[in-house]
């Protein structure tokens, strides 16, 4: 059965670009009122005008930067003042760093582990409940095909990745019989302006699906009957991760260390 969106409300995160734009656009197109979260608030504002003009539903922009220690409980609390029950959510904010990591700066690591990692786990945990209890919206992590296997040159991402999936999968398992249906969804390289922050070569030459693409497989898994704990998009990307676990780890490592040419990076 499909997800109706129709009195709902989903909250987005890293949604002034990329993957959160698109989910904006589809989510509203079937009803769903919307929280805009990103950093950059002129972005937010235009697309909440364009979104309530074009589809007759409320959208909230919350301007925020989640790459900060307590941004979760900062987000919530916001939220609340606005006096918005939430019922769906997609933590879609994140982003990467293409290099070696002993060449990276340390509070770029940090603002990443926040980000990807504390950020999304502290929204996750201020809302499952209600959505628990409400049981008929969404929870949807995004993570990465980067999170099957170890990175080199995306050593911090592909670990954060992992985070997600194994935390989002777990939550999926613990929300059997609620109604809630919860799912990472792991992309492979997209074209969005995740190149342009982690670099161009972080996607090791690999041929990029659209947002398009990504996210309307994403809302199709979540309409069926029983939506897989993951999700990942694309025949070649789905071929890529079962040749990774048949070749095993080492034989993969080395692979991966050839294509994305650590010696080369930073």
């Amino acid at each position: 059965m499909a997800v109706d969106y129709r009195n709902q409300t989903t909250l987005i995160t890293g949604a002034s670009s990329g993957l959160g734009v698109e989910f904006a656009h589809r989510l509203a197109a079937r009803g769903s009122h919307l929280v805009l979260v990103a950093r950059r608030g002129d972005r937010l504002n235009q697309l909440a005008t364009d979104l309530t003009a074009r589809h007759g539903i409320t959208a909230t922009p919350i301007p925020m930067d989640l790459a900060v220690p307590g941004a979760g409980a900062k987000l919530h609390a916001a939220v609340a003042s606005h006096g918005i029950e939430v019922t769906g959510l997609i933590n879609n904010a994140g982003f990467g760093t293409h290099g070696l990591f002993h060449q990276a700066d340390p509070q770029r690591i940090t603002d990443e582990i926040t980000l990807n990692v504390t950020s999304l786990t502290e929204i996750s945990r201020a809302y499952i409940e209600t959505l628990r209890t409400r049981g008929d919206g969404i929870l949807l992590n995004v993570a990465s095909i980067a999170a099957f296997q170890p990175g080199p040159t995306l050593a911090v991402y592909a670990a954060t990745k992992a985070f997600v999936l194994s935390f989002t999968e777990a939550l999926a398992y613990e929300s059997r019989g609620t109604g809630l249906r919860v799912m990472a969804l792991c992309p492979g390289a997209t074209q969005t302006e995740f190149f342009d922050v982690a670099g161009q070569g972080a996607d090791g030459g690999t041929r990029r699906m659209t947002a398009e693409q990504v996210v309307g497989l994403a809302l199709a898994a979540l309409d069926r009957r029983n939506p897989p704990p993951s999700l990942v998009t694309g025949r070649v990307n789905r071929f890529m991760m079962t040749a990774s676990r048949l070749a095993g780890r080492r034989i993969t490592l080395a692979a991966l260390g050839a294509m994305m040419k650590p010696g080369q990076a930073g």
